[in-house]
């Protein structure tokens, strides 16, 4: 019995073979490119070309180019891609693992490079394997709020998705025909270009290679009905059990939706969000300065919005009445009539995205709110009480709650 990994006759399992791992690269090359895109598309609603303060991912340079201004319309924009995005991606692992696991012979294969075509075909494995390793182990972490990373989760994720879709781009240009052509020969053992992945002394069967496929399947059907239920309301929502906001919704009444941060978490006490102590201090044209308390926000023009909120964990909220006063309406009370950039800066004083620039498209939407009430009540102090501000498609982080300052103006 071999006991050398770089023997074929190690590996016995009667499950390898480039039908089993071709379905499984199909599956992967659809699901990962949905990934990819929809990731670039979570990374440029950040907006992080706008300001420094967005920006958590310094040099990105030519990583960049696709970079625009993200709309306002629809409102559910956010929630869409980016539940998308983590939902596939939670429900892809079991097949994820079960590529990795039907290839993993080729990983010990002597000699290590037969040519150049051979070593660079072997490069591209190693950067294959271990980015999208990374890129799910530090995407799941993320999404159960597990920040061990060694730096900020953005540019670490977001320059490891460059560095995988690259390897796994390569690789499928090289693959994608042959995998095709295996799948064309269903009922062939081992069609001519792949004969390394079957055992040449295959271990007895106990599943059929279409029962593991099953096997796989249900895995990730499974990991998707524990899982998808954090982007809808009612009983559906407490069955995303692997997530974690998968439970009963935090209270009841009319603040009873989903958060990220309480109020206690990020040390905001009801002594500075008091009426006689909290003041919302807005910056203008030529340093103009306007201070005003809740009372006097109160009496500006006050206006209603129905909009979600979405978090880049991929948990989300159904249409929350929002009422307080336009953005636009704030910028022009500080010599701006027409919409600009602006940074909003939250009484939270640690932490990412305690300051949030949003562009001047999102100040101009007339749904955007410096919210005062919630489903017509008072916010409540988690969900950014004495005053917060909700914009249509924003990521989550960027609706800063506890706002102090608000500087309008090109950034």
């Amino acid at each position: 019995m071999p006991r050398s990994p770089s023997s074929p006759a190690f590996w016995r399992s009667p499950l390898r073979g480039p039908w089993f791992t071709s379905v499984l690269g199909v599956v992967l090359l659809v699901g990962i490119t949905v990934l990819f895109v929809t990731g670039l598309l979570s990374y440029a609603a950040y907006n992080p070309d706008l300001s420094p303060v967005n920006d958590q991912t310094p040099d990105k340079g030519l990583l960049g180019f696709y970079l625009f201004s993200w709309p306002t319309h629809p409102s559910w924009l956010y929630r869409l891609t980016q539940g998308v995005h983590v939902t596939l991606g939670i429900a892809l692992i079991p097949v994820l693992l079960a590529k990795l696991w039907s290839v993993v012979p080729k990983l010990f294969a002597l000699p290590p490079a037969r040519s150049l075509a051979h070593a660079l075909e072997r490069l591209s494995l190693l950067l294959l394997v271990g980015g999208g390793l990374f890129e799910f182990t530090t995407g799941v972490l993320n999404v159960q709020l597990d920040y061990i990373f060694p730096g900020s989760f953005y540019p670490l994720h977001f320059y490891g998705a460059w560095v995988f879709f690259a390897a796994f781009l390569a690789h499928a240009v090289l693959k994608t025909p042959l995998a095709l052509r295996n799948l064309r020969h269903i009922r062939d053992e081992q069609p001519s270009g792949e004969g390394e992945l079957v055992s040449p002394n295959p271990a007895e069967p106990t599943v059929s290679r279409r029962g593991a496929l099953g096997v796989v399947g249900g895995g990730s059907l499974l990991l998707l009905a524990t899982t998808a239920g954090r982007s809808f309301d009612g009983p559906l929502r407490e069955t995303a059990v692997l997530a974690p906001h998968g439970g009963p919704e935090p209270g009841g009444g009319p603040g009873g939706f989903q958060i990220n941060k309480t109020a206690a978490y990020a040390g905001i006490s009801p002594t500075e969000t008091g009426e006689e102590a909290w003041r919302l201090v807005v910056t203008g044209r030529d340093g103009r300065n306007v201070r005003l308390a809740r009372p006097q926000l109160l009496q500006l023009a006050l206006h209603s919005s129905a909009l979600p909120i979405a978090c880049v964990e991929g948990w989300s909220t159904s249409d929350q009445w929002w009422r307080g006063v336009r953005l636009r309406d704030l910028a022009a009370l500080v010599g701006h009539d027409d919409p600009v950039d602006v940074l909003v800066e939250s009484l939270q004083r640690h932490g990412a995205f305690r300051r949030a620039a949003l562009r001047a498209n999102q100040v101009a939407d007339p749904r955007s709110l410096l919210a005062l009430f919630v489903n017509g009540e008072d916010l409540t102090p988690d969900h950014g009480y004495p005053a917060r501000v909700i914009v249509p498609a924003a990521p989550g982080v960027l609706n800063t709650k506890w706002v102090a300052r608000m500087t309008f103006g090109d950034l």
